[in-house]
């Protein structure tokens, strides 16, 4: 079996494939025509975000992809600005216009801060209103399941401690050289699936000798050895790119890390991401 038919279920129940395509920077005009390489290629989890600018390009995709709409796990994220009901339940409904889908398969709150103070104020009853309305619409169909995205052990228990449904999914930065460890067995132990964003660093670890060093003991090229990575600590892992090569061979993750190389990797700090340390996920600020 390959790993993109492999899933996981989400504590409601819903399954979700195990290997995703991530679509950051992916430009709208170019977003339907990734989407159906991957879909054709095999994925059917596909994620994307209204920050991302390409919620347009990707629901076209998914609507032209010529496989059945049930097929395919669809996901994306409220602008991390949004921390207040009203607005909230606005955009969920423009991101289904937008998408022109009738539902989706998960809503995630992009951000616990808005990008501006990333890291910074305190937004916890904003973000309690903006999970109301994701809740609301989760139980009026519009969204099969719901989630956060960078949110740390106290941002997650604000959601659970003021709302009904603990976030299925808890969408984190997560790669060899970046390990959350605490914060993965804390989503754990509440029932939360984490999914692993640039699991290749923004390909920062294309550069790094140790992990190419090993991915070559392995047969493996470094991308799949930190995709394998992701995977094995029981996340979902969502590579971004619009090749449909780069595609297959990120799917291509059909072996085992050893015990020890995994104790090794998850050991290993590396968060130099050079060129996009400017953005608010990779400076933590």
């Amino acid at each position: 079996m390959s790993i993109l038919d492999e899933t996981y279920t989400l504590a409601n129940g819903v399954e979700i494939p195990r290997l995703g395509l991530g679509t950051w920077f992916i430009d709208d005009d170019k977003a339907a025509q990734a989407v159906r390489d991957a879909v054709e290629i095999g994925y059917r989890n596909i994620d994307t975000a209204r920050a991302y600018g390409n919620e347009r390009g990707v629901g076209e995709g998914i609507r032209t992809s010529g496989v059945p709409r049930s097929d395919l796990f669809v996901s994306t994220k409220l602008a991390a600005e949004i921390k207040d009901y009203e607005t909230a339940r606005a955009s969920i409904d423009e991101s289904l216009e937008r998408m022109g889908l009738e539902y989706l398969d998960l809503m995630l709150i992009h951000s616990p801060q808005p990008w501006a103070d990333f890291r910074g104020g305190d937004y916890a009853d904003g973000n309690r209103a903006a999970w109301r309305a994701l809740e609301e619409a989760h139980a009026e169909g519009k969204l099969r399941s719901i989630g956060v995205s960078n949110f740390r052990e106290g941002d997650v228990e604000n959601i659970i401690d003021g709302g009904t449904v603990v976030p299925h999914v808890n969408q984190l930065l997560v790669h060899v050289g970046n390990t959350p460890t605490d914060l993965l067995e804390f989503c754990a132990d509440r029932g939360i699936l984490v999914q692993a964003y640039s699991p290749i660093a923004h390909g920062e670890m294309l550069k790094n000798a140790f992990v190419a060093e090993m991915a070559a003991t392995y047969g493996v090229t470094v991308p799949q050895l930190c995709i394998r990575y992701t995977l094995q600590l029981g996340t979902v892992s969502l590579p971004k790119t619009a090749n449909p090569d780069h595609m297959r061979s990120n799917a291509q993750v059909d072996f085992t890390i050893s015990d020890v190389d995994m104790d090794a990797l998850r050991g290993l700090e590396a968060r130099d991401y050079g060129d996009s340390s400017g953005f608010p996920v990779y400076s933590g600020k």
